[in-house]
């Protein structure tokens, strides 16, 4: 099992991904906005269906391909960090857009709204970053099975995310209405974001692998 330490740094990790703009927020944001708070939060069971398969494919891919390629790691590294490089350029470039803008959508059964928050989990290049670019950063040969590590790993991702994702539903309308009426907030945010997701590409980039 990874220390307290691997764990926490983690979930800070984890919290600065969850809090950049990307396809689950813009999703869920706008699902919540154009049909209420219960739409979002189905949604969100759909997302997180998403990641427990990302967690499974990566823990026994990354085990594999790690072992079984000695250059997989910085290849991972070095194309995450350029993912994450181009995420924080559409955050802040002119006429990027806040995910706590109003989307229209039209309304769905509860099925569908499990299916399309399952899907954009499933195409979000951000969790692909995350899993198969980031999380290997944090597993430590010393501390066990490589395995073993990548699955806590990614649970207390998922946690963070969940926790973080259901706080946003439950608050997207009175976060949607304060940034409204606020545009320097709202491009602070958006700095605020780009800023987050440029220093995961640095470190991405910098970590030598342990």
């Amino acid at each position: 099992m990874p220390d307290a330490a691997h764990l926490a740094a983690f979930a800070l990790v984890s919290l600065g991904m969850v809090l950049t703009p990307g396809p689950n927020m813009a999703y869920l944001v706008s699902r919540t906005l154009a049909q209420g708070r219960a739409a979002g939060l189905v949604s969100l069971t759909g997302v997180a269906a998403g990641f427990l398969v990302y967690l499974l494919c990566s823990a026994f891919g990354i085990t594999a391909l790690l072992v079984a390629v000695p250059f997989a790691y910085d290849a991972l590294r070095w194309a995450g960090a350029a993912y994450l490089l181009f995420l924080a350029w559409q955050a802040v470039r002119p006429g990027g857009c806040s995910p706590f803008e109003a989307r229209p959508l039209p309304p769905d059964g509860p099925g569908r709204l499990f299916a399309m928050g399952f899907l954009t989990n499933l195409l979000n290049p951000k969790i692909a970053v995350m899993y198969l670019s980031l999380l290997p950063q944090f597993v430590e040969p010393a501390a066990g099975g490589m395995l073993t590590q990548s699955l806590a790993l990614g649970l207390v991702q998922i946690a963070v995310s969940l926790a973080v994702n259901a706080a946003i539903v439950l608050a997207a309308g009175s976060v949607t209405a304060f940034l409204a009426e606020r545009p320097v907030w709202r491009r602070a945010q958006r700095w605020f974001m780009g800023t987050v997701l440029a220093g995961l590409a640095l470190r991405a980039a910098t970590d030598a692998r342990r």
